[in-house]
């Protein structure tokens, strides 16, 4: 959790709401299937549903009052990934940024699968 202070007092922003933000920036990103996760029992990637998008997201919080995001992510098969990352990272950093107020130290995205059409 982050804890935010100004002068009316304090705000805590829960790892949810970056997931949340995260996610929805990603996933609207053109080219973008959608987030992914990997099996634990089976090892194999699966793609998530929009209401679980969660789980392709992974925050960690810096000791400078920054965070870091890493995300797990299908994209269409055809793409240039290198400019999917950069419009993803981009676009991430902005809306969580202008969201919560945060800054945002990296953003390590990983390409797990290339869907078809």
């Amino acid at each position: 959790m982050v804890k935010l202070h100004n002068e009316r007092g304090y705000i805590n922003i829960t790892r949810d709401v970056f997931t949340y933000l995260t996610g929805d920036a990603a996933t609207n990103c053109f080219g973008v299937k959608g987030m992914t996760v990997r099996s634990v029992t089976d090892g194999l990637v699966h793609l998530l549903k929009p209401e679980s998008m969660g789980k392709g997201v992974h925050i960690t919080y810096n000791d400078d009052d920054t965070i870091s995001i890493e995300l797990h992510i299908a994209v269409d098969q055809g793409v240039n990934i290198p400019v999917i990352c950069e419009s993803i990272t981009d676009r991430v950093r902005y809306q969580v940024t202008k969201g919560t107020g945060v800054c945002v130290a990296r953003v390590d995205i990983f390409v797990d699968s290339i869907l078809l059409g």
